[in-house]
């Protein structure tokens, strides 16, 4: 599964490279050269969790069915996206939760029809250094206490020996995610229920960044999304979590609504504007295309648990009803 992942710089450089090219075609629909082709573009945003698994759907698209389409995907995060989404900006914004009313409210006030669609579900993974062998498996609660603000120490300044008395007297860096993410959304609001993170947290835009923080830092702990684990698991250590009944690692087949890693499952979305859907076929294909293969096919490729297949098929319907 490793080779997998690590294919998906490939990928994202060729959606990168197909959406400088985009330009020219601009973004309404047009006839290909073979004459029945669409061409154009989609554009996507929001989140980086999602991003590995909408770059590899859109590197296929553009592949295999539609070559005169480009379809452009970034990474701004789910928060920062949305940003986006409800002034018309992108056709799609991805997302690491759900949108919010606000989100909505403002879609209505100008006027853009949307639809939420779940597209995979993510397990929220602890990741610490290699070489800390001491905090492999901990509770749901230890993680709860240490990442808010005042439970251990007054001062934040927490020691992985606050967390339990034979670990080492170091003190515990805390990373994760910003607040453009929907990742930081989900830890705090679902997680941690609304409490605030511990003084001094370094929070970042890069997942990439976090995965080097914690690669060079023995003392060093994070969370963010498992795909980015699973592609960087030569570098970091997942922490497996004891929800109550024993220790459980987070894996493609423990991540799930109803299984043993469900407290820290959480689905990711994409925001379809329908009325780009309507106005550009192009649009409507991709969104086709996302829920008829795209989704099914690479989500375990790209870290995350699939969605059941009669969930899918719902999706695919709603959109193919787009008129």
């Amino acid at each position: 599964m490793k080779k997998a992942l690590l294919s998906l710089s490939i990928a994202a450089l060729t959606v990168f490279a197909a959406a400088c090219g985009s330009d020219e075609e601009g973004s309404g629909n047009q006839a290909g050269a073979s004459g029945g082709e669409l061409s154009g573009s989609v554009v996507i945003d929001g989140s980086g969790t999602v991003y590995p698994l909408m770059a590899r759907i859109a590197d296929e698209f553009m592949s295999t069915e539609e070559e005169n389409v480009s379809v452009e995907v970034s990474r701004s995060g789910t928060s920062a996206g949305m940003k986006k989404f409800v002034v018309g900006e992108t056709d799609f914004s991805n997302a690491s939760r759900p949108i919010k009313e606000e989100e909505l409210a403002e879609l209505d006030e100008n006027g853009i029809e949307s639809e939420e669609f779940k597209v995979a579900l993510d397990g929220l993974t602890l990741v610490i250094n290699p070489e800390n062998d001491w905090a492999t498996e901990m509770t749901e609660e230890e993680i709860k206490t240490m990442f808010v603000t005042g439970k251990i120490k007054a001062d934040d300044d927490v020691l992985w020996s606050d967390i339990r008395s034979d670990w080492p007297a170091e003190k515990i860096n805390f990373y994760g995610p910003n607040e453009n993410h929907g990742t930081y959304e989900f830890f705090v609001e679902t997680i941690l229920e609304e409490q605030e993170l511990v003084e001094g947290i370094n929070l970042q835009q890069e997942y990439s960044t976090l995965v080097s923080l914690v690669s060079e830092d023995k003392y060093g702990i994070a969370f963010f999304g498992y795909g980015y684990y699973a592609n960087n698991d030569d570098k970091i250590a997942a922490v497996a979590i004891d929800f109550g009944n024993g220790p459980v690692a987070p894996s493609l087949d423990t991540i799930a609504e109803d299984g043993p890693y469900a407290p820290f499952t959480r689905p990711v979305f994409t925001n379809l504007s329908i009325d780009a859907a309507k106005e550009k076929e192009q649009v409507k294909a991709f969104a086709e295309y996302v829920f008829s293969k795209g989704a099914a096919e690479f989500a375990g490729e790209t870290g995350f648990a699939p969605l059941p297949e009669e969930e899918l098929q719902e999706s695919l319907e709603l959109i193919q009803a787009i008129d």
